[in-house]
């Protein structure tokens, strides 16, 4: 499989926190069934190792570490199973070991010096992290006029409000949004709700 390829077809990436292993299982089963067999499970609580694991293990699901901050945790993620990694910030040692080991990474940049950090290990395409914080479309228009061959893949501040907007734009590869997996639904098991706000997320940017 071509993960970016990939990534591109289904334009949103679910970034998701797992308190509860427990919850790994449904989730991804929510996902599934709203059209979105992906998830950025990020590297946040005691439960991502394991989240990623029983994540990995269904088929259909194309599953990621986020919030990969250093070797150690790019390692675990790897092992347990996350076929992509995501950074919030720029780490040299986090993209040589993916390079390495042939694991597609997706560090975070929001400045020009982070851009050509990356370029120069050969990456193209980027996070920009936190989106709306830094911006949000002014900035990545200001930072791919002089990077004209990378691809950006927003996340922060993402949602069904700006999304379309964001998707517009060709730099754009997908965004990574956390609205329709968030912390409240799964903590108090709303799956149910969690795929009918899946559905209409795939529904506005697949329309």
């Amino acid at each position: 499989m071509n993960i970016q390829k990939r990534i591109e077809e289904l334009k949103i990436v679910p970034v998701v926190k797992l308190d509860q292993a427990e919850d790994a299982k449904p989730l991804a089963e929510a996902l599934i069934a709203g059209g979105l067999p992906i998830a950025e499970v990020t590297f946040r609580t005691e439960a991502a190792y394991e989240s990623i694991k029983i994540m990995s293990e269904i088929p259909q699901m194309l599953v990621g570490a986020g919030t990969v901050i250093n070797v150690e945790q790019a390692k675990l993620a790897v092992e347990a199973g996350a076929k992509f990694l995501v950074s919030p910030g720029f780490s040299a040692e986090v993209v040589a070991y993916a390079k390495e080991n042939n694991i597609p990474v997706f560090p975070g940049v929001c400045t020009p010096t982070e851009v050509m950090a990356a370029l120069a290990m050969g990456l193209t395409v980027l996070k920009f992290f936190p989106a709306e914080n830094y911006g949000g479309l002014n900035t990545i228009k200001a930072l791919t006029g002089p990077f004209p061959n990378i691809r950006i893949m927003p996340t922060g501040g993402i949602n069904e409000k700006n999304i379309k907007e964001y998707l517009a734009n060709p730099k754009i590869i997908a965004c990574g949004g956390s609205w329709m997996v968030k912390d409240t639904l799964i903590k108090e098991k709303k799956f149910d709700e969690i795929e009918k706000l899946t559905a209409s997320a795939v529904a506005l940017v697949q329309g």
